[in-house]
């Protein structure tokens, strides 16, 4: 089926510069909309979105929906990948429909998480068939593919643990081990270079370095959040510069120098996971309570700079950025994923 597009609207807004740089340019973006087939009224539950940066494709999981979207870049086709189990959940007094929530782009396929059945599925990049499944003792949060050991490694904070699955053949994952952590994982980097996964304890305020190879614990550092604790993070190709999200901001922490915070930006309220592209050293961050989009650069140095700011919607959050810097935002509360493009790449 093709995008359901919204009216839309030229934005332009001022980047905001450290002191003693020269002021960036006004970027100017559209904002679009690609409203999600089927979902309720009163919205949905959208989590990670996953860019095949191969394919131009960025791929949206559609919790209870039973559904994910893949939608074309540059085109704004929607493609369907359906049959995902859904499953009622009660979540802080409310209850809500749960099921496709994670994805990973692979090698030729793509992972995808369900929190319905507690299942990852392969599916193929290119034809979009579905292969093989696998379903875990515990509920999938973040599910990311390491191209280093052929493996998925998917974050289940509700049983502080993180399973690993065996991708040797990319379309029949199975289950390799479950390692027990001291806290809930959240937000997750692979260094496949190095050989190294990193992903944060949401309730101990803390980061966490884990050898690819034994699965051990190699380094645990403050991440300086405060109450609410850490979420996503980013890696730099380097290794060095480690994107981390405290709610309100985002910070840079020196990988090489035992998890040092070498600079923050602000955001706004309600980031969760961020995305990273490295040709253009840009970051992404959108703050959900505050409704607003954050490109930053991140320097040579790791000091982060403000591009850019882009009003969105309440509730909008978990951006992901193709490399001509076009940005995808779930917005569950509205059913609809936000496109965010550069004037420049705007047809």
């Amino acid at each position: 089926m093709r995008a359901l597009l919204m009216s839309s609207t030229l934005l332009a807004f001022t980047g905001v510069s450290l002191a003693g740089a020269v002021p960036a340019a006004k970027p100017s973006f559209t904002v679009e909309s690609v409203a999600i087939p089927n979902a309720p009224p009163g919205g949905l539950f959208l989590d990670y979105l996953a860019v095949d940066r191969v394919r131009g494709r960025v791929w949206v999981p559609a919790g209870g929906t039973g559904t994910t979207l893949v939608i074309e870049a540059k085109s704004g086709k929607v493609h369907s990948v359906g049959n995902f189990k859904t499953a009622e959940v009660e979540r802080r007094g409310q209850k809500r429909m749960v099921g496709p929530s994670s994805a990973s782009v692979g090698d030729g396929f793509v992972y995808v998480g369900s929190r319905g059945d507690s299942s990852v599925c392969a599916i193929n990049a290119a034809s979009l068939a579905r292969a093989g499944c696998v379903t875990l003792t515990g509920s999938p949060d973040g599910v990311v593919y390491v191209a280093k050991t052929k493996e998925v490694w998917v974050t289940t904070p509700r049983d502080q643990s993180i399973v690993v699955l065996d991708v040797s053949k990319p379309a029949e994952p199975k289950l390799a081990t479950t390692f027990k952590l001291e806290g809930s994982p959240e937000g997750y980097a692979v260094d496949d270079v190095h050989g190294v996964f990193y992903t944060n304890l949401e309730d101990k305020d803390q980061t966490l370095r884990i050898d690819l190879a034994s699965k051990k614990i190699t380094a645990t550092w403050p991440a300086q959040c405060g109450e609410e604790g850490p979420g996503g993070l980013a890696l730099d190709p380097s290794g060095r510069f480690l994107m981390n999200v405290c709610r309100d901001h985002v910070e840079v922490m020196d990988a090489n120098a035992e998890g040092k915070v070498i600079s923050k930006l602000d955001t706004g309220e309600g980031v969760d996971a961020i995305d990273y592209v490295p040709s253009t050293r840009s970051l992404y961050a959108a703050a959900g309570r505050a409704g607003k989009l954050t490109v930053a650069h991140v320097g040579d140095d790791g000091l982060l700079t403000a591009a850019a700011t882009i009003d969105t919607s309440q509730g909008a959050r978990n951006a992901v950025a193709t490399d001509d810097g076009t940005a995808f935002v779930a917005d569950g509360p509205e059913g609809k994923v936000l496109v965010v493009r550069p004037a420049r790449a705007h047809k």
